[in-house]
């Protein structure tokens, strides 16, 4: 039972950093040590899968797919971004600097932890470490596209998303922001329970993972160090992303009758030397203390 609760706060990390664009659930999975675990478990959705649900042998479904850990997992991903974005767009609102700024520290320490679970240091990995970083940072400067309602985009939004999610380094929220659907899902969809753009990118975020899942888990086992040290310079490239001493450039626009805005990017500054800094460089702390202590949770679990 403490197993299953420990598994619902794991997942419940995931979904808060999932809400938070330029920070990734499978950051969070990686760090508390069920990444390689979730991915084969998500990957086990196959025809043997099918086969026993078809011939209503569901304790062997059960067993198959792992069910009491993907259940876990679920209920705290699910709880936490149904919490977790409310308080989200009142925290965006009124202290956006302490927000970046708590993240920012987060992934910081993340880099660091990542990047030790790299067993043998080499010149691929760097190299791959590298290229992963210039790939976040260029994301993070590209300009984000329009807002599309149709049921086909909020599919594809929906694949790629939860492709980005489960990727470490990589954020699905930051992704749905560059795809221009960002608002429309993680805030009002989200809080207004809007089955009409909740249901397609439902549809699209199953599909989209149980095809990645597999791709990635055959890339974790054939090539374990150097995924891991491209995957680190996805989660130090998206630092620019989180810059916490930036102001967002609105465009506005014209849809119908309404006037409507959208981030299309954001202009980066030095921090000032004030009381407000030194508040934010103390939650930046608070990030990574916490995900000190989250690793060496997840390293007594596992030596248990």
């Amino acid at each position: 039972m403490i197993d299953y609760l420990l598994n619902i706060l794991k997942g419940a990390l995931m979904g808060a950093a999932n809400v938070i664009p330029g920070v990734s659930g499978g950051t969070m999975a990686l760090l508390t040590g069920i990444f390689e675990k979730l991915i084969n478990a998500i990957k086990s959705f196959d025809l043997q899968a099918i086969k026993f649900a078809c011939t209503f042998k569901f304790k062997e479904l059960f067993e198959h797919v792992d069910i009491r850990f993907l259940s876990a997992i679920g209920i705290g991903v699910i709880a936490s971004i149904l919490t977790f974005a409310r308080m989200l767009e009142y925290l965006f609102e009124s202290h956006a600097l302490y927000v970046w700024s708590f993240f920012f520290g987060l992934i910081l320490a993340s880099v660091y932890f990542v990047g030790k679970k790299i067993t043998k240091r080499s010149i691929p990995a760097f190299v791959l470490f590298v290229l992963g970083t210039a790939f976040a940072v260029a994301i993070a400067f590209m300009e984000p596209a329009a807002r599309n309602e149709s049921i086909p985009y909020l599919v594809l939004c929906g694949a790629v998303a939860m492709c980005s999610m489960i990727l470490p380094g990589l954020s699905g929220s930051f992704v749905l922001l560059l795809m221009g659907n960002y608002e429309l899902v993680m805030i009002e969809a989200v809080n207004t329970f809007n089955l009409k753009v909740i249901i397609p990118m439902g549809i699209g975020a199953a599909g989209g993972l149980i095809v990645f899942s597999r791709l990635l888990s055959w890339v974790f086992k054939k090539f374990h160090d150097q995924t891991i040290a491209l995957l680190t310079g996805f989660i130090f490239g998206s630092l620019s992303i989180l810059w916490p001493w930036k102001e967002a450039i609105i465009q506005t626009f014209q849809k119908g009758d309404e006037i409507k805005e959208k981030v299309i990017g954001y202009d980066y500054a030095l921090p000032e030397l004030n009381a407000e800094t030194g508040i934010a460089l103390v939650i930046m702390v608070i990030g990574i203390v916490i995900i000190a202590l989250i690793e060496t949770m997840a390293g007594k679990v596992k030596t248990d």
